[in-house]
């Protein structure tokens, strides 16, 4: 299946129906990405340990539609949570999706939640 940007749709957490089991926390990188894979999506999953926090995104770049988000780089920019691709550096909010440096088309985002020894993420099917 060749991967498009309609395949993915943010979700909203009062809209979540499924939390799907990522995997176990300790398996993610400390201010990185980990990619996994839920029906046909392929999700990024960001442990943004300086804010604590946790975010998911899609891992596919509109820019030239490649599955590489989850290698990105994660930061701020004027206190809101980025992921800059790593092919050209445009870079995404974790929180809304939205590309904050051009015009490319936003990112679905996703909700994240742990418990336990585990990360979860939501979606809306």
């Amino acid at each position: 299946m060749i991967a498009n940007l309609s395949t993915y749709e943010s979700v909203q957490p009062d809209n979540v129906k499924v939390w799907f089991k990522a995997g176990p926390a300790s398996k993610f990188p400390k201010n990185g990405g980990a990619c996994i894979k839920y029906k046909d999506k392929q999700i990024a999953i960001f442990n943004f340990t300086r804010q604590a926090t946790w975010y998911a995104c899609q891992n596919l770049c509109p820019h030239k539609m490649e599955m590489v988000l989850s290698r990105g780089m994660i930061g701020e920019e004027d206190m809101q949570p980025k992921v800059a691709c790593p092919l050209h550096k445009n870079t995404f909010s974790l929180k809304t999706g939205k590309n904050l440096n051009g015009s490319l088309d936003a990112i679905a985002t996703y909700p994240v939640k742990v418990e336990g020894e585990f990360v979860f993420v939501g979606f809306s099917e």
